[in-house]
């Protein structure tokens, strides 16, 4: 607790976050010192590193948990200014982005998992309902990934017309459909099972497959092909 409290700038070398990045790599840093880079300076008696252990505490030292964090939430915290929780917002999305970029590069769909995984580090931690999709070509390689709507905390309107618009402009063979409870409830409500059925009748009409719909929780999914819904 004692040596939490003195300056980093007097802390042998190779404790310091960004010289110990420099001199071990990254992969020796953990959360908390890496999240002190991005803070970069604490206050009187306090050093970045002390920032950073109370603000990942607050988040359960889950860092999906620290993402869902805003720049008003993070302001909150004594030595946290605008500018540094910019920062740390900016850096959870550049996570984010990464893990959704590594998952586009997956040659093929194959299971309810692989479309969960390739949703999971945008989707997961989100305050608010997103309804996305998936388009694949004939061999289940993903063409495109597209963000179809935006709503509040209790739903969002999905419009066939736009998720059909956009798989015939990227030339789909089959659809994945997916969106999130911010709740963590994965029972799919009536209003996810009529919106389903409305959209598999009308991709059956344009011979465009909807091969599953993923509704996502906090680390988990509910599969409707799993299920025998779709």
């Amino acid at each position: 607790m004692y040596q939490n409290k003195i300056p980093i700038k007097n802390w042998a070398e190779e404790d310091r976050p960004r010289e110990k990045l420099y001199l071990n790599g990254k992969g020796s840093l953990s959360n908390a010192e890496l999240l002190a880079i991005l803070i970069a300076s604490g206050y009187k008696n306090n050093s970045a590193l002390s920032v950073a252990k109370e603000i990942l505490s607050n988040s359960d030292n889950d860092l999906k948990q620290l993402g869902r964090n805003s720049i008003a939430d993070l302001v909150k915290y004594k030595g946290i200014g605008v500018a540094k929780a910019i920062n740390i917002v900016a850096a959870m999305e550049i996570g984010r982005r990464s893990l959704l970029s590594k998952s586009k590069n997956k040659a093929r769909i194959l299971s309810s998992e692989d479309a969960f995984n390739c949703v999971s580090g945008t989707m997961t931690d989100l305050d608010h309902e997103q309804f996305k999709t998936i388009y694949l070509n004939r061999n289940n390689a993903i063409l495109k990934i597209e963000t179809i709507s935006i709503g509040g905390v209790s739903g969002t309107v999905v419009d066939p017309k736009v998720v059909y618009k956009k798989a015939l402009e990227n030339n789909s063979s089959s659809i994945i459909l997916i969106h999130n409870h911010p709740s963590g409830n994965l029972k799919p409500s009536e209003a996810d099972l009529q919106i389903t059925d409305k959209l598999v009748k009308a991709g059956a009409n344009l011979d465009i497959k909807v091969l599953d719909h993923l509704i996502i929780g906090d680390r988990e999914y509910y599969s409707f092909a799993d299920e025998g819904l779709i």
